[in-house]
């Protein structure tokens, strides 16, 4: 069965976002993108809250063709345009998307008949309300966080109304030249 796991950079004191969504803040760099584009490239299944798959689907389709494409946006476009999507949304309708499965209601049993077919990862990038939305659900696997040298001291926070504890195991860590920390984590069960 497939893994679900959370995709975030987050800010020292526990934010993914600024106050109004502002992501600003976030370093990445070639050193971050290479590390990263590695661990995607074996994952065949992305998972999307509407607002963050909005702005992936803006600009990844396209991005790899412009003439002045970098070699990560071009790397990225491919996959992005090959990998399978679903989104989590009330909003957007189904017809017409390539690769793409919206969820709108039912979600537990959805992600679990999902969870069942995929492949050993399913990524959730970004997407704090959707992650929000699993993380009561139990559905989150891992947390794989970059943490980014800022306090912002207000925004959107990764964990929100948490009920119970949950206990994680460290799986690695790894230090950038920028300053941002990965800490990649697995939720026991």
């Amino acid at each position: 069965m497939a893994k679900i796991i959370s995709f975030m950079h987050i800010s020292l004191d526990g934010f993914v976002a600024g106050p109004n969504g502002e992501m600003d803040w976030i370093k990445v760099d070639k050193e971050i993108f290479d590390y990263i584009g590695k661990r995607i490239s074996e994952s065949n299944t992305a998972l999307y809250g509407r607002v963050t798959y909005e702005m992936m689907e803006n600009y990844w389709p396209t991005a790899g063709d412009k003439l002045d494409a970098s070699r990560h946006d071009i790397e990225h476009a491919s996959w992005y345009n090959n990998v399978y999507k679903v989104v989590l949304s009330t909003t957007i309708k189904s017809a017409g998307l390539i690769n793409t499965k919206i969820i709108s209601n039912n979600l537990s049993d959805n992600i679990n008949a999902i969870k069942q077919q995929a492949g050993k990862e399913i990524l959730l990038f970004g997407s704090p309300t959707a992650t929000h939305a699993l993380i009561q659900l139990n559905l989150i696997d891992g947390y794989w966080l970059f943490v980014n040298p800022i306090i912002l001291g207000r925004g959107i926070p990764l964990f929100a109304n948490i009920k119970d504890k949950t206990k994680l195991t460290l799986l690695n860590t790894r230090q950038f030249t920028c300053g941002v920390t990965e800490l990649n984590y697995i939720v026991d069960k």
